[in-house]
């Protein structure tokens, strides 16, 4: 913490807000943007050959990069003469030059000179081996032509100093100012001890960079925190040292000068202690080495509180490393305590610096933030954001030592959270903990859901998403990616591939899958995350087809919850759960899914998805306040809605009665106090949420099944009275006065009309969708469709919770432009629609099948849905297609709003229309699953409700045709003549003409969807 009198002081009441405080990322892939890649050697060709036979630079370069976890080893090649440098430098990349320099040789200074006149941004280094005879010839030679010259003893480490050098000064103006990259200052004029410095520094701070590697969550940020690592800065000279101190000490870890150097253009032997005094008077604890050749130079040093090294030392070597590894906070961060005398923690990495926070003495906290150890530690390794946090807080902020340590224990918790965000970190079962909020187990493939979060997460980091608004966290859960490689290694060494390819039994191939141990490294890993987590956990299908642009595979795989228990037990349940979802890539459904994609079973891999279940407890179930799905596009805009304004539908509950279209609420994120559902108290309590589902936190409760919904208990809205959660999404029907009360507070029937929030802002969720639904849009480059849960049950104090839980893209249909006929009549239809998605001319369509209005009852949706999976079953082994047409929700989970087939029941449709009958009301089922499938697999979807004149259906024209198929609730018609189809995209209406009806409307072949005739049908 800095003691700089010039910051400016900061009392307790203005410390930051950790809570929304926003760490700013470090742009390290920014840093160390100019590099050496080629250097061109000049010198005899005797020089060159001892450097490349004896010396074997290229070899020993590249072996001293690679032990040190460097990249980007740099070539050299070798020119004999100053003519033959020029050419190469004309004809080629060549980023430095070095040359060597002999006293009785005045050539080597004409070289250099020609080279920098006709190439002067290329740095020019050079080697002698008359360091102190070649000093007073460079002072009245050199003006500037070479830029660094160096003190050749045969070894070849002075390259790598060379090299670093150049480049830490061609990078030092944006690296350490703009970024803010450490530096440790030089000022040393002597070419004999400065040469000797520099590769040794050098190797100190490589050292240092790969033990701070390990703060890396990932390889990839590993690699690139080496590009963090401190830089030297060399000065020769005071003036040019009192520069470089003044650009950058904000960012100096420390200073290590000479005594006797030049100032003013004369040698001054005073010159380092007055380096010494204008560094005291900045800060008195700067940490700043004097090294001399004289040892008397040692007690003036310590009077002016500055560390001394005496020159000719035997152990000088040893002595600098000791110095630069204690002062400059390199290596472990050692707890002092000064009444004690001793060290009481030592920390290697920042979580063991965090532990020892919580342990050491209030002594040992003041000693170490009055001298700004904390900060200096952290920047040393490349932890910027913290270090910074640190550095503009003074000891004096603070009312006492206790608020110190709370304040130094949450800024880490917070700086950890922040760092793992946007973040895909590679599981360390050793290091793992509750900070880390998105990993990966195992190198494999995230698959499609993980994809997805991991980009959630990166893009609710880059646009500052996450504590935008007050009081609420928005954020993906955390979450556990278990990728391909464990599917690959389960399946490989089980056998399994055959025998799950050949089984049509969906039951025999879960058991068989169950029966089979996961590797156990994986186990291991599984373990080591339940042993953080206090929530039930979602076990999730990542399959790598899944929420892919062209073909989602919404909903096709198995989800499945479990509640936290015993360890022990967990570990055997979420084992079991991962088995059932790997299976259930090889179930019928699954099968059937990517054959309609012209996949394989081989091609498809599942990767897993761990994930903490957002919510609460009540009494024996766990839920959240509000699930939801939102999408960027309303394909049916009411009254003022607009299209690109998106729409969402919200519930009490999990997700699970949305995705299955369930009643929920619908709303526009732009109008949400315009809610047709709730337009009178009638439709309030008609058309609102009537139950809805939660977790069973019995463990029990939880058993190996085909079915997702295993221990997911339905929950009627009253029963939900005694759970205390309605308070946040209820209002009150008064029966008496016929109105509806905001609240719960009234005696009468609870209605979910979410009230609280959409029409009195208790909690900001139609601008949180608005602004997740543009930028998702954006980033993706497409229309999104995103799932989401909301926790407003948090404690006091507490930021409420909104969760992020998968994106996906929206296959839109509206390239091309397919229009209706102008002035048709609607009498020469079967249907006509306003209420339709997709676009084109869908020809050739010979078959009808439609549930019989008649004989339709809600109770048997089942055995219809049954029947339909039948006849769709024909049309898939013959790749033909045809029109389906029934009533209510096709794909709904509640078999009272519509037939309950999943997609591989009807994959074959083309169109498919869902009509309301007289008792049977229904809205466009936007949001789930199913609906995803059919806007993927581009299906015409067309919604008529006849009876409130919605749309036209000629049913008695169908029951006057000959059936080729009927039985109690179906009949299928097949046509000799194509049936013309059209759907007029942008203005959401379509026709399905009567057979040979003429459509005179050109309409280009690319929205055509042709269809085979009926030869051989049945």
């Amino acid at each position: 913490m800095h003691s700089n009198n010039n910051v400016v002081k900061m009392k307790k009441k203005l410390l930051p807000n950790l809570k929304s405080y926003i760490f700013e990322e470090v742009a390290f892939d920014k840093l160390m943007q100019n590099r050496i890649n080629k250097v061109l050697i000049v010198c005899s060709n005797y020089d060159y050959y001892m450097l490349e036979e004896d010396g074997r630079i290229d070899e020993r370069i590249f072996n001293e990069y690679t032990s040190l976890n460097l990249r980007y080893p740099p070539s050299f090649i070798h020119a004999n003469s100053a003519k033959r440098a020029i050419v190469m430098l004309a004809s080629d990349k060549i980023d430095m030059v070095i040359t060597w320099l002999d006293i009785g040789n005045y050539k080597a200074f004409e070289t250099s000179k020609k080279i920098k006149e006709a190439f002067p941004k290329v740095p020019i280094a050079a080697l002698s081996h008359y360091s102190s005879e070649l000093r007073s010839k460079l002072e009245k030679g050199n003006t500037g032509i070479i830029d660094f010259v160096f003190h050749w003893n045969g070894n070849v480490d002075i390259f790598l100093a060379i090299i670093k050098l150049t480049e830490d000064r061609m990078n030092a103006e944006r690296d350490i100012n703009d970024i803010g990259v450490k530096a440790i200052l030089l000022v040393e004029d002597s070419l004999k001890f400065y040469s000797r410095y520099i590769p040794l520094i050098y190797k100190v701070i490589l050292k240092q960079t790969q033990a701070f590697m390990s703060e890396g969550l990932n390889e990839h940020r590993k690699m690139l925190l080496m590009r963090g690592r401190p830089k030297i800065l060399l000065a020769t000279v005071f003036e040019e040292g009192i520069s470089l101190f003044d650009k950058y000490r904000d960012n100096l870890l420390g200073v290590i000068s000479d005594v006797n150097y030049l100032k003013d253009g004369a040698r001054n032997s005073e010159a380092g202690f007055l380096f010494l005094n204008y560094v005291r008077n900045y800060n008195r604890y700067f940490p700043i080495l004097i090294q001399s050749s004289d040892a008397n130079n040692e007690k003036r040093t310590l009077e002016l509180k500055g560390k001394f090294l005496y020159k000719y030392s035997e152990t000088l070597g040893v002595d600098i490393k000791n110095y630069i590894t204690k002062y400059f906070s390199f290596g472990n961060f050692e707890f002092w305590d000064p009444i004690q005398m001793k060290v009481l923690a030592i920390a290697k990495d920042l979580s063991e610096f965090q532990i020892a926070l919580n342990m050491v003495t209030e002594d040992c906290l003041v000693y170490h933030a009055k001298r700004s150890e904390f900060s200096k530690w952290l920047k040393s390794r490349a932890l910027f954001p913290l270090a910074d946090l640190f550095s503009n807080i003074e000891y004096d902020d603070f009312e006492d030592e206790h608020h110190i340590r709370e304040f130094l224990i949450n800024s880490i918790k917070a700086y950890r959270v922040y760092r793992s965000r946007g973040v895909i970190v590679k599981f360390d079962r050793r290091k793992y903990d509750e900070f880390v909020g998105f990993s990966r187990i195992g190198e494999g493939a995230l698959g499609g859901k993980g994809r997805g979060l991991a980009f959630i997460d990166s893009f609710l980091k880059r646009n500052k998403l996450f504590n935008k608004y007050e009081n609420v966290n928005i954020s993906i859960p955390r979450t556990v990616v278990i990728s391909t490689e464990v599917f690959d290694q389960f399946i490989e060494n089980h056998k399994l591939i055959k025998f799950a390819a050949e089984s049509s039994n969906d039951e025999e191939i879960l058991k068989e899958f169950i029966s089979k141990e996961l590797p156990q490294w994986a186990l291991q890993d599984i373990k080591a995350f339940l042993k953080t987590t206090k929530s039930p956990i979602a076990i999730r299908s990542s399959s790598m087809l899944e929420d892919s642009n062209y073909q989602p595979f919404a909903g096709v795989f198995a989800t499945y919850m479990v509640p936290n228990t015993e360890i022990k037990k967990m570990v055997e349940m979420v084992s079991n759960a991962v088995k059932s979802v790997i299976a259930s890539a090889f179930f019928e459904s699954s099968k059937l899914y990517l054959k309609a994609t012209s996949h394989t079973i081989e091609e498809d891999k599942m990767a897993v998805i761990l994930q903490e279940v957002i919510g609460k407890q009540y009494q024996d179930v766990y839920y959240p306040n509000i699930s939801g799905v939102a999408r960027s596009i309303n394909f049916y805009p009411i009254g003022d809605e607009k299209p690109n304004e998106g729409i969402a539908n919200i519930a009490l509950g999990l997700g699970e009665i949305i995705v299955g279209g369930g009643q929920t609420l619908r709303f526009s994120p732009f109008h949400p106090k315009k809610v047709l559902q709730l337009s009178s108290p009638a439709s309030t309590q008609r058309d609102t949420q009537q139950y809805f589902y939660g977790l069973d936190i019995n463990p029990d409760s939880y058993k190996v099944s085909t079915s997702e919904s295993i221990n997911k208990k339905k929950i009627t809205i009253r029963k939900a009275e005694n759970h205390g959660s309605l308070k946040f999404v209820a209002s009150t029907y008064d029966l008496q006065n016929n109105t509806i009360r905001p609240g719960v507070m009234h005696d009468g029937i609870r209605v979910i009309s979410f009230d609280n929030i959409l029409k009195y802002n208790t909690f900001p969720l139609p601008e949180i969708l608005q602004d997740l639904l543009r930028i998702g849009q954006r980033e993706m480059r497409n229309p999104i469709e995103m799932e989401f849960a909301v926790n407003l049950d948090v404690p006091q104090g507490k930021p409420k919770e909104f969760s992020f839980l998968q994106i996906r893209p929206i296959i839109e249909s509206i390239e091309t432009s397919s229009n209706l006929p102008e002035n048709f009549d609607i009498s020469d239809t079967i249907i006509y629609s306003e209420s339709a998605l997709g676009n084109g001319k869908y020809e050739n369509i010979y078959d009808v099948i439609y549930v019989k209005p008649e004989t339709f009852n809600a109770a048997n949706t089942r055995q219809i849905a049954a029947a339909v999976d039948q006849i769709n079953k024909k049309f898939a082994a013959m790749d033909r297609h045809y029109i389906l047409v029934g009533p209510g929700r096709w794909g709904s989970s509640d078999p009272w709003l519509g037939i309950p087939v999943i997609w591989p029941q009807i994959s074959a449709a083309k169109i498919i229309v869902e009509s309301g009958l007289n008792n049977f009301r229904i809205d466009p089922s936007q949001g789930t699953h199913f609906f995803q499938n059919l806007t993927s697999f581009k299906v015409g979807y067309l919604t008529i409700n006849p009876f409130i004149n919605d749309g036209f259906f000629d049913v008695d024209y169908l029951n006057q045709q000959p059936a080729l198929f009927e039985d109690e609730y179906l009949r299928h018609i097949c046509f000799k003549k194509p049936l013309s189809v059209i759907i007029e995209g942008k203005n959401n209406k379509a026709a399905i003409f009567k057979e040979g009806f003429s459509i005179e409307e050109v309409v280009t072949t690319e929205d055509s969807i042709e269809e085979l005739p009926p030869d051989g049908f049945m």
